[in-house]
């Protein structure tokens, strides 16, 4: 008969209980990404952090977003730009350049002189074969 105690006051107390839970997991989650995103920062200083999270949680979270929540977006945002310029060259890397670019720049260059007629349909042979 444990269910028929069990009302709907007590679920929704059961589901705050868990929202702030979860919360919790994802503010703590967002510190230690900081910690090790930081390279600023000493491997001492991220142990020492590491080590207070785990021992004092509340305390300590507390005072590293007080302490250093400011740089905390800065240091996102950085890693952000980085990641992006990474997959940006991996993709240039990757793709290469087309034959129909190359065959673009080249009547760029025949266009403004830097190539003959001979050298253009020489270098057009090339690119197509």
């Amino acid at each position: 008969m444990l269910l028929a105690t069990y009302e709907l006051g007590d679920a929704l107390l059961t589901a705050l209980a868990i929202f702030f839970f979860v919360i919790w997991i994802w503010v703590v989650i967002a510190i230690l990404m900081d910690i090790f995103r930081d390279h600023d920062m000493s491997g001492w200083g991220k142990a020492i952090w590491v080590f207070f999270l785990i021992v004092f949680p509340p305390l300590t979270a507390l005072v590293y977003l007080i302490a250093r929540g400011s740089g905390m977006r800065k240091r996102a945002l950085k890693d952000q730009a980085e990641s992006q310029k990474q997959f940006e060259q991996y993709v240039r890397d990757t793709a290469g350049s087309s034959s129909v670019d190359e065959l673009h720049k080249l009547d760029q260059l025949k266009q403004s002189g830097g190539v003959t007629d001979e050298e253009y349909n020489k270098l057009k042979a090339e690119i197509l074969s």
